[in-house]
């Protein structure tokens, strides 16, 4: 009994590890995929602020 208890609690901690990776990696792509957004909206405010010579985002400035 003691050997099969052993096999389960292996099985169970390659699962957790493996879906630990997995989650690890998405995070990643998430993180990655919320700075390309925050870049893409800096440049656009930017862009707008130039256009209407307005300070849409209450910095002071108008780019």
């Amino acid at each position: 009994m003691g050997l099969f208890w052993d096999l389960l609690q292996q099985s169970q901690i390659s699962e957790q590890s493996e879906r630990a990776q997995t989650l690890e990696g998405r995070v990643a792509l998430l993180e990655a995929q919320v700075r390309g957004l925050t870049k893409l909206l800096r440049t656009v405010i930017e862009r707008l602020e130039e256009h209407l010579q307005v300070d849409l985002d209450n910095d002071g400035q108008v780019r």
